[in-house]
């Protein structure tokens, strides 16, 4: 097999309670491995997964060309509040920024609702009297004798970081980078973060929350990824190593290391990619993915072909999303991403009892040490991975290579002793209402990327993946009356292999107030164009072609006046001088209508407030996605026949059939349960489930004679 293949590809994705591997040749052979992630020290397990796939396929490290990686590093510590001691200079009368945040509030009427902690303690937040006007035009010089004073507060705080968000620095940064010039002489060991080389847009309060973020997790991601490329270095693989950005495009180390920011989202975005790619091979435009991990369930949104994007999101919300109905409730980061919507209902979510005695779910989660009680790692609370177990959906024993076993006595006794019993319930009446109220909160993530943005979830198929979307996905769709659920091949590792069907990517954008006269063709380009040399200029640094590079623009739209705007992909250049320009007012005006539900007078004016590019190029670090992939997609691991499953009270206990993927090449009525390496499929009794020509598992309700 060697000798016909002579570059492979590994793609690690790290999530919050199991790490997946997989290495992929340039002919399409693939081989796999699933592990549990090994917090804090994550490049553990992605060293041993790397180990186990390379002894696998019979080679060393040498002929591999690049290490794609998805990592929740840079998340986590936001998430976990372990981030580096970080402090703020910003410009007089704006050291408040970050407590005053935005006038909004993830629930409206939540009297007792508390803003989350400043990651920057207001004593870390230092001030200079420098001030520049809106046309650059200095008001008052930046006082070098100041900076002095400051350095030796940050010698005595001892910071390890230090974000410089000034006033009109995204137009006009030549304070911040004197300032930036000054710390990294004076203190060569702080990690530094300029607000005009992190987000040069303007908003003073989302610049400089975005920059706070950057310079609270670059010491960490720049640790991390040391030591993952010194161990990868010790297992000689020299190939670069490239992480998965929040906009789905890689990001070589450097970049990542420099700017973390841009890569808090890289594990849910590698999903999404995955998902698009199976989604045209299929030739299915409009898809809702659905990834459900064992710590969070993710939703996004392919409409028309093309995958949602956001320019910013919150990370830490019980709804992490783009959505621009809730907000206020985490760490906001306006950072180009992959519209995702994400709450905390995974399979290693916690099932308890509030204060009041009410069955709650998440967002707490085991993780991976000590995992769901049934993995019998020294986890003692219910999850909902136990709930599945007892209701069947799972089965007992060893799962993905033995990497877990999984015991159902484990799993009863955590549910009965500290859920069925004190509220009085059967054992399987508990489970299930674990599992609906789990599936009643990833409907949260689902409706966040469909309905409250005006789509009608009935005009897409959902595609379920992650170690325990399949179980849940049947469900879900019937709630939301979708009529066809796709389980692509390999699910619970479907991130990983999106890893390796992107390029990379660099993105820039440019603020700007283009209305009425001044909303030219020519002064949409001359932006673009300052950016495009910026960026033909990095790639160049990194070793592509000018030619190899393609772009692809977008313009930040609203009605003027407005507090938000819309994103619209600005047409291609070269059309007469005001054709893009009408396309583009036709555009925003169809999208604000399906998103507010009205348009405006038609002389209310329009203005353009940004600009953004992203280049993109596939180089030698890309697979080609016409290659046909070749694993053992259709090998069967069920170890029974049939299975006692749980349905609900009007089914009750149901003796399931157990299948294998390849057993579905004709249409078989459920309540069927495909058992797979890395998940398990639930087919429930109302619907039916087909193998499609490229090994997907569909399934669609039951009609009595279809």
């Amino acid at each position: 097999m060697t000798a016909r293949s002579t570059a492979f590809r590994i793609g690690a994705d790290v999530g919050g309670t199991f790490t997946d591997i997989i290495l992929l040749s340039d002919t399409g052979e693939l081989w796999t491995h699933k592990l549990p992630s090994t917090a804090p020290h994550f490049e553990q397990a992605i060293l041993q997964g790397i180990d186990h796939v390379l002894q696998a396929a019979g080679i060393t490290g040498e002929p591999v060309t690049a290490v794609a990686h998805g990592t929740t590093v840079a998340t986590n510590a936001v998430l976990e509040q372990r981030g580096a001691r970080t402090a703020l200079i910003t410009t007089g009368g704006f050291r408040d920024v970050l407590e005053l945040r935005r006038i909004r509030a993830p629930q409206l009427y939540d009297l007792f609702f508390d803003k989350p902690p400043s990651l920057v303690e207001r004593r870390l937040r230092f001030e200079v009297s420098e001030r520049l006007a809106a046309d650059g035009a200095v008001v008052r010089p930046l006082i070098i004798d100041e900076l002095w004073a400051i350095k030796e507060k940050l010698l005595q705080a001892e910071v390890a970081a230090v974000a410089v968000c000034l006033i009109h620095a995204y137009a006009y940064p030549a304070h911040e980078q004197q300032i930036g010039a000054f710390l990294r002489e004076q203190l060569p060991n702080l990690h530094i973060s300029l607000s005009s080389d992190v987000l040069r847009e303007r908003r003073e309060y989302e610049r400089t929350a975005t920059t706070v973020v950057n310079a609270y997790v670059q010491p960490v991601m720049q640790h991390y990824l040391h030591e993952l490329r010194a161990q990868l270095h010790r297992h000689g693989i020299g190939a670069p190593l490239l992480i998965m950005q929040s906009a789905g495009g890689l990001a070589p180390e450097a970049e990542a290391a420099q700017r973390p920011v841009y890569v808090l989202e890289s594990g849910p975005a590698a999903g999404v990619l995955a998902a698009s790619f199976m989604a045209r091979r299929l030739n299915m435009p409009n898809v809702i993915t659905f990834d459900m991990g064992g710590t969070t369930a993710k939703a996004a949104m392919i409409e028309g072909g093309t995958i949602a994007y956001s320019a910013e999101y919150e990370v830490g919300a019980s709804l992490s999303s783009s959505n621009r109905l809730v907000g206020g409730g985490g760490e906001l980061i306006r950072a180009p991403t992959i519209d995702i919507a994400e709450v905390g209902a995974g399979g290693g979510s916690l099932a308890y009892l509030d204060r009041a005695g009410g069955l709650r779910v998440g967002p707490q989660s085991a993780g991976a040490m000590p995992g769901p009680a049934c993995y019998g790692r020294g986890g003692l609370q219910p999850t909902v991975t136990d709930a599945n177990v007892v209701l069947g959906y799972i089965r007992p024993g060893p799962l993905a290579d033995g990497a877990v076993t999984v015991d159902l006595a484990a799993a009863q006794r955590a549910i009965y002793d500290l859920i069925a019993k004190p509220l009085g319930l059967e054992l399987l009446q508990a489970a299930e209402g674990i599992h609906q109220i789990a599936n009643a909160r990833m409907m949260r993530a689902l409706r966040a990327v469909s309905t409250e943005r005006g789509r009608d979830p009935r005009d897409f198929v959902l595609m379920a993946f992650g170690g325990s979307g399949p179980v849940h996905a049947a469900g879900l769709a019937r709630e939301l009356a979708i009529g066809q659920v796709i389980i692509p091949p390999l699910p619970g590792l479907f991130s990983a292999l999106g890893l390796l069907f992107s390029g990379i990517e660099h993105h820039d954008v440019r603020s700007c107030s283009l209305v009425g006269d001044s909303l030219t063709k020519a002064a949409l380009e001359t932006l673009l164009a300052d950016m495009r040399t910026i960026m033909l200029t990095q790639f160049a640094m990194e070793g592509f072609v000018a030619d190899s590079i393609t772009f692809r623009s977008t313009v930040d739209v609203r009605f003027r006046g407005q507090a938000s705007e819309i994103r619209i992909a600005y047409p291609a250049p070269g059309l007469p001088t005001q054709e893009p320009i009408d396309a583009l007012m036709a555009a925003f005006a169809t999208e604000h209508e399906q998103l507010y539900g009205h348009r405006s007078d038609p002389d209310n004016p329009v203005e353009v407030v940004a600009v953004r590019l992203v280049g993109r190029t596939g180089g030698q670090h890309a697979q080609d996605e016409t290659t046909p992939l070749k694993p053992a997609l259709l090998q069967g691991s069920q170890q029974a026949a049939t299975r006692l499953t749980y349905f609900g009270s009007s089914d009750g206990l149901i003796n399931t059939p157990v299948v294998a993927r390849r057993d579905l090449a004709e249409r078989m009525a459920g309540p069927l349960l495909i058992d797979e390496y890395d998940s398990t499929i639930v087919v429930p009794p109302d619907m039916q489930a087909q193998l499609d020509a490229q090994g997907n598992v569909v399934i669609r309700p039951y009609v009595i004679g279809d």
